[in-house]
């Protein structure tokens, strides 16, 4: 009997991928202030436009916890509308530099908005490219975090492996993140929908 070769990713990533996108496009309303005012302080809030904090989908607050430095160069993984990449900003000072990094273009377009309204985007910058395929060269950042996002990647080990690859030498990671104790049911391990909610 002839084997036939894999023709597809038995994870379906490229589905998973498309279906995180297509969610995350879909988003008419980020609704993240309640959000927001649970994960950041009042000072942290004043920092960003409120558009920043209405676009707040995260889980946590990384840059509480990355201890950034003036002049550092800061990636924002998953940087949606972008107010941690704009806290990083202020954190690094225009002698540094922060990166957001997504996949969605409506999201991009939300961060370099509200980073021009906070009064960084001279020090700041928005690019299209995946967790698991990071387009910047070797050892680039100093410091990388990320909000809720690592979860979404069928690839986990090849997002860390990027990250990994873009920190320079003593390069920290300050990551927030869903976790799941056990074992899910296959109904819900299996629905590509799943990944992105």
């Amino acid at each position: 009997m002839a084997h036939e070769p894999a023709t597809r990713d038995l994870m379906f990533q490229d589905e998973i991928k498309s279906n995180v996108r297509q969610a995350y496009a879909a988003i008419e309303t980020g609704g993240g202030e309640t959000v927001a005012k649970r994960l950041y302080s009042e000072q942290e809030l004043d920092e960003v436009p409120p558009g920043a904090i209405e676009w707040a989908l995260g889980v946590g607050n990384p840059v509480r916890y990355a201890l950034l430095q003036p002049g550092e160069t800061v990636l924002d993984i998953g940087s949606g509308g972008g107010i941690d990449t704009i806290l990083a900003a202020r954190r690094v000072g225009p002698e540094g530099a922060a990166i957001g990094l997504d996949v969605v273009e409506q999201m991009l377009e939300r961060g370099r908005g509200h980073a021009t309204e906070a009064g960084v985007a001279d020090h700041t910058e928005f690019l299209r490219g995946e967790m698991e395929d990071i387009p910047l060269p070797d050892g680039s950042v100093d410091v990388v975090i990320s909000n809720g996002v690592l979860n979404l990647s069928a690839r986990k080990s090849r997002a860390l492996a990027e990250i990994f690859r873009v920190l320079g030498p003593g390069g920290r990671i300050s990551l927030a993140d869903l976790t799941v104790e056990g074992e899910l049911p296959p109904e819900v391990a299996n629905d590509q929908s799943a990944w992105a909610g």
